[in-house]
């Protein structure tokens, strides 16, 4: 399968990424156009907590190079584009666009893989897309509590599904680094990992309100649901990134090229949790 290469704005440098300045209807519109040609579209998402770690792992680095559109996921980083004068136009959350690409399939009715999450969070995940996306044909779906050796066999399951779409709901890094090692070899054009999504459309997380969330609070409405798990994660990374943002507007990141990665995909990290 060839990768989309459609068109479009001038990529942005920051952080030693290059980020497409898309509006969500610009990602939805190109989505379609790749279904329709049968062209991959990896759609990566990045927000201040990839930015900070992908400079300590070179495997999380290299899956951000991979995508074939790269979008902002978190407020701070559409704020820090601007402060860094290479603005993006919008926040496109991950857990947004998955939510408008399953309308998307709904209307189409398109072929849809899920991946990830606990087997029980999983069942009721696909209830709800059964109830409000009838339009959606479920190509499959797996949980994303699988050994490490099948990587390989549930790769060739996605491939064998015929699907249109292939949603992950795995943590970061892992989802993004099993679309690195497996993406050329899963023959669907959409492949978008989404994280804890399945968890908010099952009902077992909440999101912030939308007021929250276009204020950039939304990190804080999860510290409030979970202040012991997530307080010392939150205070460092928010305080990482305000320092890597200021320290590029001194001296931009060079563009990051990909290092070597181990020979054998199936031996890599590709385990799965409901994130």
């Amino acid at each position: 399968m060839t990768t989309t290469n459609l068109g479009s704005p001038r990529r942005q440098p920051l952080f030693g990424l290059e980020f497409d300045p898309l509006t969500m209807d610009d990602v939805l519109a190109r989505a379609r156009e790749a279904i329709s040609a049968h062209r991959r579209l990896l759609v990566g998402v990045v927000n201040a907590a990839k930015i900070v770690h992908m400079r300590a792992d070179d495997e999380l680095r290299d899956s951000l190079l991979e995508p074939d559109v790269l979008l902002a996921d978190g407020q701070s980083v559409v704020w820090a584009s601007r402060f860094l004068g290479h603005p993006l136009p919008e926040r496109v959350a991950g857990c947004d666009l998955f939510e408008r690409l399953l309308a998307v399939a709904d209307a189409d009715h398109r072929a849809v893989y899920f991946l990830g999450a606990r087997a029980e969070v999983l069942d009721r995940m696909l209830e709800e897309v059964r109830a409000r996306f009838p339009g959606v044909r479920i190509a499959g779906a797996h949980d994303g509590y699988f050994p490490d050796a099948s990587a390989g066999d549930l790769a060739h399951e996605i491939a064998e599904s015929g699907a249109d779409m292939l949603f992950l709901g795995i943590t970061s890094p892992k989802k993004e680094k099993f679309l690195a090692h497996f993406g050329d070899e899963l023959d669907v054009p959409i492949l978008h990992g989404v994280g804890g999504s399945f968890d908010v459309l099952a009902g077992v997380t909440r999101r912030a309100p939308d007021r929250w969330q276009r204020l950039g609070f939304e990190w804080l409405y999860r510290l409030l649901q979970e202040p012991r798990r997530l307080s010392g994660r939150y205070l460092s990374t928010n305080t990482a990134f305000i320092v890597l943002t200021v320290r590029e507007r001194l001296h931009a990141t060079p563009p990051y090229r990909p290092a070597a990665h181990t020979a054998d995909p199936a031996a890599r990290d590709s385990g799965g949790s409901d994130g």
